[in-house]
């Protein structure tokens, strides 16, 4: 009877925690993991370093109990839409947090510039302040792969229980979102408790997340990678940041085979089917008749090989058609480097060169950029459009191509159209509108601050898109960050937070429902 009230105590104690706002909860989340570094910077001897993460570590662990407790008993009013408020929250200000042991740690840098490198971490984008890597510790580049990492975990779980029951994130597509259940799933979140969807959630996808990131740091140690670049390529890969403590994994001593296993876990940034069907939008066939999945391998087949056959074209010209190794090598580079973009990772193989120097062609970042716009899942750590809203946009446009053909024949809902409402071409296309609207104002905005018309759109389509290392290889030349004006660098980490949040998400917060008293 005893073990029963401890036990009664302890789930009453967990549910007032669980009471908390959401940002509030993260940013506790946030204070306990700048244990991390400082341990491990203890162990690396940094010992400078160690101590601002420890220092800060438990002044936020210390701020997280007292406002704890003077919540305790009070029970939020707003429901889901007061989670998507804590989460535009911890995309906006908790990076100020993360960046004060950064900051206090480089010593060489502004303020500015390490909340730069937090928003872009934390928003799985990934592109850097910091162009030589040898200029940060170890330490740092360990807590840049965990921010981003802990990016990834908040959308995962936010995309089950806070975005899907608000039809947001590529949801509104799908055919839980038809007027005539989107009332009944209305009622239902209404009577529903937002902090245990939550935990049952968080509860169900972390193991999952956890021990996918555990596996992959061991397979690339196997393959030669030592234990921080491994930690952080596996960090990176499942949270789709594209950060490296070594500027890329093309400069990793895991070599082709730690490639191949990076590409083998990018494929669950393709659907979250690959590893849940959480969100109520899986088909009966499952991945086989899944069209996000069957989407994304027509593109990192296709491309790929029409890139092959292009470059192999070029070859013929410079007498290169009898190198099959060179062939081998170019086709393998563009098959990685095409997976690593749609997911909007980032990472480029080491054969990306070679891709290049074995026809004597260049290939356009113009392709990249699009890669990254179409982008990954929904509900997946991947940005950019959503393979979903594409295929609601091709099978409407076959449909009209059919319908120019035979004007009065009637549409069948194949199995394929099964996940998608009626309107959901319409409403993928308004989406589609919005981001364009939204990527022509900020590109605008920062050609306004003196940067030129082409980086500016490569800006634009990286935190929109949230595929930082566009910035390093889609344009003619690298583009420095830290060479902004202070109002560009604001300019992009507004676009880095749209792009991880979504414009829909944004309009949503501007519901009166959300501000009435």
């Amino acid at each position: 009877m005893g073990r029963a009230l401890n036990s009664r105590k302890r789930q009453g104690a967990f549910r007032q925690l669980l009471d908390l706002p959401l940002f509030l909860l993260i940013f506790g989340v946030a204070s306990v993991a700048m244990l991390v570094p400082a341990i491990h910077g203890g162990a690396s001897r940094n010992l400078e370093t160690a101590r601002m993460f420890f220092y800060c570590g438990l002044l936020g662990i210390t701020f997280f109990v007292f406002v704890a407790i003077a919540q305790a008993g009070r029970r939020s009013r707003y429901g889901v839409l007061g989670s998507l408020l804590s989460l535009f929250a911890t995309f906006v200000f908790l990076p100020a947090f993360l960046a004060i042991p950064f900051f206090e740690s480089l010593k060489t840098t502004t303020f500015l510039n390490a909340y730069v490198e937090m928003v872009s971490a934390l928003t799985t984008t990934g592109a850097t302040m910091f162009d030589d890597p040898e200029r940060l510790d170890s330490t740092l580049h360990l807590w840049r792969a965990q921010v981003g990492w802990m990016g990834g975990a908040i959308m995962w779980i936010a995309a089950s229980a806070i975005l899907a029951p608000l039809n947001l994130g590529g949801f509104e597509v799908t055919a839980q979102a038809e007027p005539g259940q989107r009332e009944a799933l209305s009622s239902l979140i209404d009577r529903a408790d937002p902090r245990e969807r939550l935990l049952r959630v968080a509860s169900a996808l972390m193991p999952i997340y956890v021990g996918l990131t555990l596996l992959l740091w061991i397979l690339l140690m196997i393959s030669g990678d030592t234990s921080l670049v491994g930690l952080s390529h596996a960090m990176s890969i499942m949270a789709t940041s594209g950060i490296s403590p070594v500027g890329g994994v093309e400069f990793s001593t895991s070599g082709i085979t730690g490639e191949a296993l990076m590409l083998l876990f990018m494929f669950f940034a393709l659907s979250r089917l690959t590893f849940s069907s959480d969100t109520v939008t899986a088909t009966q066939g499952g991945l086989r008749t899944d069209p996000e999945f069957r989407l994304g391998i027509v593109l990192v087949l296709g491309v790929p090989l029409i890139l092959f056959i292009r470059h192999w074209l070029g070859a013929l010209d410079v007498s290169a058609e009898s190198q099959v190794g060179q062939a081998a090598n170019a086709l393998w580079g563009s098959v990685f480097t095409v997976m690593s973009f749609l997911t909007t990772t980032g990472f480029v193989s080491s054969d990306w060169a070679q891709t290049q120097a074995w026809s004597g062609l260049e290939t356009p970042g113009l392709i990249l950029m699009g890669l990254a716009l179409i982008g990954g899942g929904v509900a997946t750590t991947a940005g950019g459009v959503k393979l979903l809203r594409v295929f609601a946009l091709y099978l409407n446009g076959l449909r009209e191509m059919e319908r120019l053909v035979h004007p009065s024949s009637v549409s069948s809902a194949g199995g394929q159209s099964r996940r998608l409402q009626k309107n959901g071409a319409f409403i993928a296309w308004i989406f589609f509108m919005l981001f364009a609207l939204t990527l022509a104002v900020i590109t605008v905005t920062l050609a306004l601050q003196g940067v030129s018309f082409e980086d500016a759109l490569v800006l634009s389509i990286a935190g929109l898109s949230t595929t930082g290392p566009l910035i390093t290889f889609a344009a003619d030349t690298p583009i420095q960050l830290v060479q902004l004006d202070p109002f560009a660098k604001a300019v992009f980490c507004a676009a880095m937070v749209l792009g991880r949040l979504e414009t829909l998400a944004i309009i949503a917060l501007l519901t009166p429902d959300l501000w009435r008293a």
